[in-house]
């Protein structure tokens, strides 16, 4: 599953991440994220894996198209301990 703008903004949201957070996370360029979340392009495929990919590590899950839509949501870290 892709990830939109929209979720990518949200999940950042839900970390209290900056861009430069993701970007070092992700080790994407900021303005690749920041042109994405404006939605000015959108990114290739393996740049999109990688900002998921980072956000996902920093404990985001994302909720694919359903009757409501795709979303994020924080993974519950007390199931993992």
């Amino acid at each position: 599953m892709s990830i939109s703008d929209s979720q990518c903004r949200a999940a950042r949201a839900l970390l209290a991440w900056t861009q430069d957070d993701l970007s070092a996370r992700a080790s994407v360029a900021k303005k690749t994220i920041a042109d994405f979340e404006t939605g000015k392009r959108r990114p290739y495929d393996r740049t999109l894996a990688d900002i998921r990919a980072a956000l996902e590590t920093g404990g985001v899950a994302f909720v694919d198209q359903n009757g409501m839509g795709p979303g994020v949501r924080l993974r519950d870290r007390s199931a993992e301990a």
